[in-house]
């Protein structure tokens, strides 16, 4: 896959099969969710895995986030996805992509205006770790709002946030 940072193309290593699961069960999730919501009259809600996701025209800059929940595109119009319809960006941090998802998405994303962010984390057996992130609209940076632990014993996990979301570890 190939991302376009201010303007270049960066190439990014292909994911491991442990992150694709992750990824692949993530977006299910949140597409389970986001049905439910929208069931109850939220607007059209749509969720991608590894889609071009515009955060700036110039210079250009195009992520392929891992999971992303966004509003419904005008096909009609032929609108692509842009910051502006994403609400909740999920990357699930690789070996090599530490820095990237931890530091320079994390302020790509802000700047941007996308909403929410989760920085997900991985052992043996899948998702273990989902850190929450919500956008400080004043300055346009990321608040960290809260860490689940897949081995924090209690219930589920949920949050209400861009939409109610009980997170099934399993």
């Amino acid at each position: 896959a190939i991302e376009i940072v201010d303007g270049y193309v960066v190439y990014c290593a292909a994911p491991t099969p442990d992150h694709q699961t992750a990824g692949r069960r993530l977006a299910n999730m949140l597409e389970r969710h986001a049905r439910a919501a929208m069931s109850q009259g939220h607007e059209c809600l749509a969720v991608n895995s590894d889609v071009d996701l515009r955060l700036r025209d110039l210079p250009l800059l195009n992520r392929r986030p891992d999971v992303v929940l966004y509003r419904c595109l005008d096909r009609e119009r032929g609108e692509r996805l842009r910051a502006e319809h994403a609400l909740l960006v999920v990357e699930i941090v690789s070996p090599g992509s530490e820095t990237q998802d931890t530091t320079d998405k994390l302020g790509e994303y802000a700047k941007a205006g996308v909403p929410y962010y989760w920085i997900v984390r991985l052992d043996r057996t899948g998702v273990s770790i989902i850190e929450r992130y919500r956008l400080d609209r004043a300055s346009m940076l990321y608040k960290h709002t809260g860490t689940f632990m897949k081995d924090e014993p209690g219930d589920a996990p949920s949050i209400s946030n861009p939409i109610p979301v009980t997170i099934e570890w399993s």
